[in-house]
């Protein structure tokens, strides 16, 4: 039954007597005596909004569970017995490929789980593809697709899985590791993990907009486009397309970066998906930077011929990353601070692989051109372990004098990301499977205003207002775990929300000393590394 003081009301008369539902006169009650003799208690402070990292690390076999607190293996991505369907998008390819990807699919289901792979083996000789075609004969369920690859030196880099489930849902994963076991054990990874996608209750329809860079719908529109330009020349992402576009992408938050072979327009209007640095400048122009000196910091695994000066890398690259949401900065004038993170052949012998790890991590100083690219290269070199003996520590991005520890500085790097730290805390981040190339990120712009890119890769990127929808939110980088710490923060008169990033790398940032030279997997180094191993280059 309905409270009869639900519905009292005030007499006409003004008095303080109410009339019950009922129509009884209730004694009226002086409203003095109704006030609080206490004073008004203080207005509680709204507790502040703590969010966990966008980006995960990979779990690593070798460490401690201290050092993989919210990391996340390959059986934590793919394991799920509702998985009706995986699509696999990836670069490098062992022996046992399908069979690894296999055996971290749940027991029960995974001779019913359609799979297929996408790949980047278009030479029909090419040992690697006669081999995936042998392992997938063994499994019925596996289908092959080979990427479409119009560029005789690109690759097809992307690393991606996309998922159907059972209960009509669906997720996009966009991660930074080959389906081999070396990268998915003693490696440094980095995942990005979509919310759960439902299907939508409709037939999907053509949108009027592809919606605002980073939001659910534009990340859609954009995926899609990449996966269309798969089927440039033969089918191979059709049935993808016309599956994936009947979720709905309205929880997602982050801005997709991508880069496809071929060659594009430098000037595209805002509607239109951009590849390589194209559509990092497409995306940086839509995210705000704080006040103050900044710096980004590019930690990679592989870095290509860009050149024999900087050109490439000032111009396009590093102007590229320099973009930012108008009005600029107060130092508008003042163009960010670049480091580069690669390791060095010493941190490659310490790392828990030793010299194995150094084959997933390429650079190359033997030639002249490579001699004159690392003069301009070497003052933006930095540790991945930052505890060399002979290089020398710099200030942290994050104004933070004390250490900050990642835990990964054993794991060699196969993660890509790129972050800019601004004056107090984090304005972007970026996880990519793009590493520093001109083939990832396209050639300089040609006579004809084109732009020519060579290989596939897939990253997102992201920043505090996108992921909280609030303009004074605030990034802050994490170790050893993915959320900030609500300690930390719980004390100060601020109550905008934080957003944690893990960190690969441990903070402040080492430079190079003078006689530091990047690790070169084609290089020959008889010091053995801690397993007593010497490497033989090739």
């Amino acid at each position: 039954m309905t409270d009869p003081l639900l519905k009292r009301r005030r007499l006409s008369n003004g008095n303080d007597d109410v009339l019950g539902s009922s129509g009884d006169a209730e004694r009226a009650t002086p409203s003095s005596l109704s006030h609080p003799i206490s004073p008004p208690r203080k207005k509680m402070k709204t507790e502040r909004k703590i969010l966990a990292s966008p980006f995960r690390l990979t779990s690593i076999r070798d460490l401690s569970d201290t050092d993989n607190v919210d990391a996340v293996s390959l059986s934590d991505l793919v394991g799920d017995p509702l998985i009706a369907e995986l699509w696999d998008f990836n670069y490098l390819h062992d022996d046992l490929k399908v069979d690894f990807l296999m055996e971290h699919l749940d027991e029960d289901t995974r001779a019913l789980t359609k799979i297929h792979i996408v790949h980047g083996f278009w030479k029909r000789g090419d040992s690697n593809r006669l081999m995936l075609q042998e392992q997938a004969r063994q499994h019925p369920n596996v289908t092959l697709h080979t990427a479409y690859m119009p560029e005789l030196f690109g690759t097809h880099h992307s690393k991606m899985l996309v998922l159907f489930r059972h209960d009509d849902t669906a997720q996009v994963i966009i991660h930074t590791a080959n389906m081999i076991a070396k990268d998915w054990t003693n490696m440094t990874n980095g995942v990005w993990i979509s919310p759960v996608l439902p299907k939508l209750q409709s037939p999907p329809q053509e949108a009027s907009t592809c919606g605002a860079i980073g939001s659910g719908p534009r990340f859609k529109f954009d995926l899609l486009n990449y996966l269309r330009a798969y089927n440039e020349r033969r089918n191979v992402c059709e049935s993808l397309v016309e599956d994936l576009a009947k979720y709905n992408f309205f929880a997602v938050r982050g801005a997709l970066v991508a880069s496809v072979p071929g060659k594009q327009d430098v000037e595209l209007a805002p509607e239109v998906t951009c590849w390589g640095w194209q559509a990092l400048r497409q995306t940086l122009k839509t995210v705000p930077l704080q006040a103050g000196a900044s710096e980004i910091v590019v930690q990679i695994s592989s870095i290509a011929t860009l050149g024999i000066d900087d050109t490439w890398l000032q111009r396009y690259l590093f102007d590229s990353l320099s973009t930012s949401r108008p009005p600029r900065r107060e130092e508008s004038a003042t163009r960010p601070n670049f480091k580069i993170v690669f390791p060095t052949p010493d941190e490659i012998r310490r790392s828990l692989d030793g010299y194995a790890s150094g084959g997933s991590i390429h650079t190359k100083i033997q030639h002249p051109i490579h001699m004159r690219q690392l003069r301009y290269v070497r003052p933006f070199f930095h540790h991945w372990a930052n505890d060399s003996c002979k290089g020398g520590l710099t200030n942290a991005s994050t104004s933070n004098d004390n250490a900050r520890i990642s835990g990964r500085k054993r794991a060699a790097p196969h993660i890509k990301t790129y972050i800019c730290y601004g004056a107090k805390s984090i304005d972007w981040a970026l996880l990519t499977s793009a590493n520093l190339s001109r083939q990832a990120w396209g050639e300089a712009t040609n006579k004809l205003g084109e732009v020519r890119i060579a290989s596939w890769e897939i990253g997102v990127l992201v920043w505090p207002e996108l992921l909280t929808g609030d303009p004074k939110a605030t990034m802050v980088g994490t170790f050893r775990t993915d959320e900030p710490s609500r300690e930390e923060y719980s004390d100060s008169d601020e109550d905008s929300p934080i957003v944690g990033l893990r960190i690969p790398y441990d903070l402040p940032l080492q430079k190079y000393g003078d006689a530091e030279v990047p690790w070169v997997a084609t290089m020959e180094y008889t010091e053995p590394d801690w397993k007593g191993r010497m490497w033989p280059g090739n």
